[in-house]
Parts: C-alpha cells; sequence; structure tokens
C-alpha cells in the first residue's frame, strides 16, 4: 500500500477535528515533515493533530507538541481556522500561538501509529527563506499567500485555502 493510500484509509472519509500550533522562536517556524500527505508525498506543517474526546484543546495540543516534536508548549492565543477539504481528507483545524516552556526537540512519533506506520520524518525551526525556496507544494495550504512571519501571525478568522 502506498503511503498516500495509507493516509486515506487511516485518516479519510471522516471529519476530524484537529488542533494545530504555531511557534515561532527568532524568525523561525516549527515544522512537522509528514510523508504520504501533500502534491508530492510530504508536507511540512506545524505541530497538531485530532483532537480527543473529554480533553479540552489546549491540553490535546500540548499532548500533540509532546508527541511529536518533545517540547513543552503553553497555549497563548487562538489565530484561525483553517478546512481542508480534498476528499477523501475533510479536517477543521484550530490554529493557535503557542510558546516554548521546556523539553527537548525530536523527531517523535504518532502513538497511534505502529513503527512501520510512522508518517513523521523530521522536525525543525525554518525560516521564510527556507520555506520559499521549497516551493508551496511541500507546505500546508496556510502559508499559501504569506511572505513573512508578520504575515503569519495577523491571520485571522476562517480559511479554505485549497485551490
Amino acid at each position: 500500500m502506498s503511503d498516500r493510500d495509507f493516509i486515506h484509509q487511516k485518516y479519510g472519509n471522516r471529519l476530524r477535528l484537529r488542533v494545530c500550533g504555531i511557534c515561532i522562536e527568532n524568525g523561525h517556524i516549527l515544522l512537522v515533515r509528514h510523508k504520504g500527505l501533500g502534491e508530492e508525498g510530504e508536507l511540512w506543517l506545524p505541530p497538531g493533530g485530532e483532537a480527543e474526546w473529554d480533553s479540552s484543546l489546549p491540553d490535546n495540543l500540548k499532548r500533540e507538541f509532546k508527541e511529536e516534536t518533545g517540547l513543552e508548549i503553553s497555549v497563548k492565543d487562538f489565530l484561525f481556522v483553517h478546512e481542508h477539504l480534498q476528499a477523501p481528507l475533510h479536517a477543521v483545524e484550530l490554529f493557535f500561538s503557542v510558546q516554548r516552556k521546556g523539553g527537548h526537540l525530536h523527531r517523535g512519533t504518532d502513538p497511534e501509529l505502529s513503527s512501520q506506520e510512522q508518517i513523521i520524518q523530521e522536525v525543525r525551526f525554518m525560516n521564510f527563506d527556507e520555506l520559499n525556496r521549497m516551493g508551496m507544494k511541500k507546505l500546508h495550504a496556510l502559508f499559501h499567500g504569506c511572505s513573512s512571519m508578520e504575515e503569519l501571525n495577523n491571520k485571522a478568522g476562517y480559511f479554505k485555502f485549497e485551490k
């Protein structure tokens, strides 16, 4: 089974509520590279994941950051909503600004996936020059139309960034 087929089987054909964190330090944003997502089979996106029942959105986001990046965070302001709808994937993503409190940055795991199914490939801070060189096809849609961290920080409201 291809990576893309695995993603569609695991996460497709249902509406998912995701929490995501924008962590910016020294003009660099923290991103996680996943395989099997995006037009080119890999996608860089801010840390985050599916909200779990009976846990607050901030607590879900703290859990996701720890799992994916090893970092402990504090959740700050709610920023914006992004709706991703490219069948069979459909997700409503709630973005919050976050700040590092502790921990050590490393590539984490998705605990709901076995060791053979892991899709997280890399975790690192990147600046906009690096993002621009990479190209938009490898970046989460929230970066489309953004040319600076300031523009990213000023997003507010509801977005459906897809083409």
